[in-house]
């Protein structure tokens, strides 16, 4: 039999996890919402969503340890979200590099075809369809990064609420792009809110 001591102890421990697991949730949620504002306006959309995802994480890491879902629930979650951050602002700094090297090299063609009087810009002009080629794959590879990483987290959020009794509806979620898999999708006036599917829950706990 356990003494009124152990299960107060007990119920004072699940009233602690349980607010890690709501706080961890709300933070969640934010970068979701976040996450996918920033895959829409990589498409082109005009999305009026302002949250620094980059710098929410930050600050929950700052908290310390059994304050975040990173540390709490899943260790590896860090690593794995720096690594494809890291790896996204790689591949976009590289391009952008690249991009201002074409074009320097365009314009320099340009100025000699002027002091040489000779047609060197064409040169410099058939290096343009690479600009065009570079574009479409770092809009590509961006879309699909920020998709990753937003499936990612939705799954995150799904095992947080199965393995913890919260309600999935007061943790629904801001969506601008539809292709996600395990969420339900609504609308509530001029926003697009989504939860985790409820069999999907039902499956976890």
């Amino acid at each position: 039999m356990k003494d009124s001591v152990e299960v107060a102890l007990e119920l004072n421990e699940k009233e602690v996890y349980s607010h890690i697991a709501h706080e961890s949730a709300e933070d969640i949620i934010r970068i979701i919402s976040s996450l996918d504002a920033e895959r829409a306006k990589n498409k082109g959309e005009i999305i009026y969503y302002q949250d620094d995802w980059d710098d929410l994480i930050r600050q929950r890491i700052q908290k310390g340890k059994r304050h975040t879902a990173f540390d709490f629930y899943n260790p590896a979650l860090l690593d794995i979200w720096e690594s494809r951050v890291n790896r996204m602002k790689e591949i976009r700094n590289k391009i952008k590099i690249t991009t201002i090297a074409i074009l320097s090299f365009a314009g320099i063609t340009a100025i000699l075809s002027i002091i040489y009087r000779e047609a060197l810009l064409l040169v410099g002009l058939s290096m343009l369809p690479l600009l065009i080629f570079l574009r479409e794959y770092k809009k590509e590879f961006l879309d699909f990064g920020y998709y990753q990483l937003t499936q990612f987290f939705i799954d995150e959020l799904k095992e947080l609420i199965a393995n913890h009794p919260l309600d999935k509806e007061k943790y629904g979620f801001k969506v601008f792009n539809y292709d996600y898999f395990g969420i339900d999708i609504k609308k509530r006036g001029i926003n697009t809110i989504a939860t985790v599917k409820e069999e999907d829950v039902a499956e976890n706990k």
